[in-house]
Order: structure tokens, then sequence, then C-alpha cells
């Protein structure tokens, strides 16, 4: 009996203009919990995919406990007991938790002897009972379009439990999470190998991979740098595997030159679709030459403050103004021409076209306006000069260049693409919002110098971040919201990390 549950020998994967994983080996022993980490574009996600038969490799060979497999299906993959949670999940957004649990293997019953029915009933309670017992709990018959992302996450964990999966991937688990869901996330999957379950866990989060990883195979564009203990490796040289260079975290900035009000916000009121406020008559302004970020715990409002000045969503009182101009009636398309640029915290519903180019998409604002557009006539040369600019400026990386379909891309090269194309409109606001979720440290380190260079340039930045490390390192002025209301504004400088985390939690007020 082989030492290892999993060996994947000599894996190459090729796709269109881009060698996705070369020539990779890979050992996992069972009941460990084994991290893959690299930049975004490294091959992660494409390794674990053909380990889940989502692809074949072209060449190489993968052993499951000791024995050669030819993986050509998911369905094949669940067979051999090998579960898998995907960055976006895979869940039917109008049925119950428990109807996508079940879809494919549904329990049947007989009614009156003779007609098939699917025993939802027995169903449900299974899966009550299965999330009890992994303290991942759920409401069976909620429907999945009506919980938050870390509960849809508990579903595609339970998914495969159901199945009974004794390899478990994660790919990118904690992208989506808030830092309370990450720490209970880390401690289920602890649980789960405590159960016996082998855990591989597809990420670039340092600090999580320290906390939870025995060990940690590092890509870097498509190749094996090494395998390391991760207990005998620090974060910093896990960092300079993976990127290729020392990496820093820490911003070196120099000290804030405000110029005149950019921005200013009046006493604005957002509400839901059944009517409650979810931004409380909100005040704050920004300056040119100014980091404004807003702390907060997930789903306090923040987020609506910035959909609210960029007009997707509606205010019921209050003013915005930019640059002296009213906004609050003024549609999308006059708001970006009036100066504003914004990086979404969902790039797949807001932010990109999933099935347009990348050259269509780093064009998206100014595809209507000349050199691009002459006599109501497209110019294809100006799309590809500019868009090859942008790419080669903002390292992203795409398989066919101009040409790569967005959705096939990474999602940090997504992301820098967004990016890219909100910070060339020359804006003279920027909101950033979740700027650095689901990138690797080499990655965040270049946005958060962009964000600093374009403060430096005299541009107003309207940073929402959840990620507190994130908001100390880069902010002028902190903004706290709790329930919808700013609790504090106050110069960074004269907060601590801890009176912050108090603010955002509601223990402390003005």
């Amino acid at each position: 009996m082989s030492e290892y549950i999993v060996e994947m020998k000599n894996i190459t994967k090729r796709f269109p203009g881009i060698v996705a994983n070369n020539n990779v080996t890979l050992q996992i022993k069972k009941g460990e919990i084994y991290a893959i980490l690299g930049e975004n574009g490294a091959g992660k996600s494409t390794l674990m995919s053909m380990l889940f038969g989502m692809y074949e490799p072209d060449e190489g060979e993968i052993f499951i406990r000791g024995k050669k497999e030819v993986i050509a299906s998911p369905k094949y993959a669940t067979e051999l007991n090998i579960g898998m949670v995907h960055q976006h999940f895979k869940l039917v957004e109008n049925y119950t938790v428990t109807e996508n649990i079940i879809m494919g293997i549904e329990p049947i019953k007989k009614v009156a002897g003779i007609f098939p029915k699917v025993d939802l009933k027995t169903a449900n309670q299974k899966v009550l009972e299965l999330s009890k017992k992994h303290e991942l709990e759920v409401e069976p018959t909620k429907k999945i379009e009506s919980l938050n992302v870390s509960i849809q996450q508990r579903v595609e964990i339970l998914k495969m439990l159901y199945r009974e999966a004794e390899i478990l991937i994660f790919d990118e688990p904690t992208a989506v999470l808030t830092p309370q869901e990450i720490v209970f996330f880390l401690r289920i999957i602890q649980g789960l190998r405590e159960e016996g379950k082998t855990i591989i866990l597809i990420t670039h989060k340092l600090e999580e991979i320290k906390q939870v990883a025995d060990r940690c195979a590092v890509l870097r564009q498509g190749e094996l740098m090494a395998v390391v203990e991760t207990a005998k490796t620090s974060t910093q040289m896990m960092s300079k595997l993976m990127v290729g260079r020392e990496v820093s975290l820490t911003m070196e900035k120099s000290t804030a030159n405000f110029r005149k009000i950019i921005l200013d916000v009046a006493n604005i009121t957002v509400k839901n679709e059944v009517g409650f406020p979810v931004v409380d008559d909100v005040s704050f302004s920004i300056r040119g030459g100014e980091i404004f970020a807003i702390a907060g715990v997930s789903g306090n409002g923040q987020v609506e403050i910035g959909d609210a000045i960029t007009g997707l969503a509606e205010i019921s009182t209050g003013s915005i103004t930019l640059a002296g101009v009213e906004l609050s009636k003024k549609s999308i398309r006059e708001r970006i021409l009036a100066g504003i640029s914004y990086i979404p915290e969902d790039r797949h519903e807001v932010g990109l076209v999933l099935d347009f180019s990348l050259e269509n998409n780093l064009l998206l604002k100014n595809y209507y306006q000349e050199p691009y557009c002459q006599h109501g006539l497209l110019k294809p040369f100006e799309f590809k000069q500019t868009s090859e600019r942008y790419i080669k400026k903002y390292d992203i990386r795409s398989g066919q260049g101009v040409k790569t379909i967005t959705r096939s891309m990474s999602g940090g090269n997504q992301q820098k693409a967004i990016i890219a194309r909100e910070i060339q409109q020359d804006s003279s606001l920027v909101i950033f919002v979740q700027p650095t979720r689901g990138l690797d440290v080499g990655a965040i380190e270049n946005i958060h110098k962009q964000i600093i260079a374009e403060r430096d340039k005299g541009k107003a930045i309207l940073l929402i971040s959840l990620e507190l490390e994130e908001v100390m390192n880069l902010a002028d002025t902190i903004g706290v919201i709790c329930s919808g209301k700013l609790q504090k504004i106050e110069a960074a400088a004269k907060l601590s990390k801890s009176e912050v985390g108090e603010y955002m939690m509601g223990v402390k007020s003005h």
C-alpha cells in the first residue's frame, strides 16, 4: 500500500498560448492538510481540476491510494471519494440547501408502492444531522439565493461530505469570507482532518497556511518550485518562492498632502428592498490627496455607500457632491464622466462582462469615445494598441493576449484588468471596494502601491475593505461603520487597530 493517498506524477497541461502546468509532481499523505500556494495564474486551480476530473493531463499520471487512475469526469472523481469546493460555488440559486446537496443522488421512495418520488423529508433530516455533526449548521429547506456566501460555502462542504468524500479540495476557500468567517472555516477544516479526511487547500494566503497546513507546494508560472514543511518555513520565504522576489506588505508612503474637498457626502440614507435603512444618515468628505478608508464587519452598509456614490444604489435622503457638482439625480454614465472610477466588490456581477474579450472589458467605459470610435464605427487597431499597453503596465496574464475571453482568466488577473481600466480613467475620485480580495501577495503589494500613487497624484481615494490590516496600512483617515452608521471618523494615526475593531463591533461609540 502506498504511503500517499494522492500522487500526481510529471503532470503537464497546456491551453492555447499557455502552459498551465509543466512537469509537476505532488505526493499527498492520508490525513494531512496540504496547501498549494502560488500567484494568480500559477496553475493551482488547473492542477486540482485535473484531480477532480474537469480536465485530463496532456502528460503525466495520477495515482489514488496507490492505484493508477484516469479521472475523466467529476462523477468518476466522486466515485473515488474526491470532492471539490470551487472558488465560485456550483450551486443552483433557486433550489433549497438539500436539493443542491442531493442533486444527482436523490433518495427515491415509492408512492403507493409504484410511483417513484424523491424522498425530500428523509434527505432534509439527513442533511440536518450531517450539518450538526460537522458544526456546519444550515437550514435544509432554505433556498440558496437567500443565503450569504459563508453559508453557501457550508452547503458546498456538506455536498462533499454527503457523498462521503475522503479527499477534500478547497479552491481559494477564504477569498469571499470575512475575517471572523475565516477563523470559523479554518476550525472546520482542522476538525475534518481530525476525522481522517485529507485536505488540499489551494490558496495564496500565507498566514492561513502557517496556521493549518502540514506541508505546502509552491507553484510559480506552472512549475513546482518547492515542497516545504510549513512549521519550518517563514511566510517571507514562502512569498519569495511564490513570486520570485522579496515582498513587503507594509507600505512606505509619504506624508499626505491634502488638497481641497473633492467628494462631499451629506446625510445619505439608503434603504433595502423592504424599506430598512442599510446606510443610515451617513456624512463624510474626502480631500484630494487623501485615502479615506471605511472599516467595518461585512454587511454593515459599507458596500452600499460605494454603490450610492456610483449610482448603483438609490439614496432616499441626503446629497452626494463631486467637485461641486450634485450627483444624486445623475445617471451612472454621467457620474463616470464627472470623474468617478469604481473597483466593485463583485468582479463577476458588476466589474466585468465575462464572455467579452479582455480588450473589450479594458475599454468598456471608453469604447464610444475617440480614438476608439469615429462616426459611429469602432476602431479595432486602437482597441488592440491601448489594451496591449494596459496588459503590459498592469501585468495582466492571459493566454491569448487581448483576445482572451475574460471568463477563462484567473480571478486575480480579472481583478487586475478592472483596476487597470478604472485607474486609466484618470478620475478625480477612485473607489476601491475589496481591491485585493483573492489576490496573491505580489499582486497585493502592487495594488497597494497603485492606490498610494493615485493618492499622491492628488486623487480622492475611497477604500472600502474588510481587511483591517489593509485599512491600517493605507488609510490617511478612517471612518468606522456599524449597523449602517459611521461610528467614528478620525485620522488613521490617532486610531489603534484594537480601537477600530471595537468601533466595528459596536462596543465603542463616540
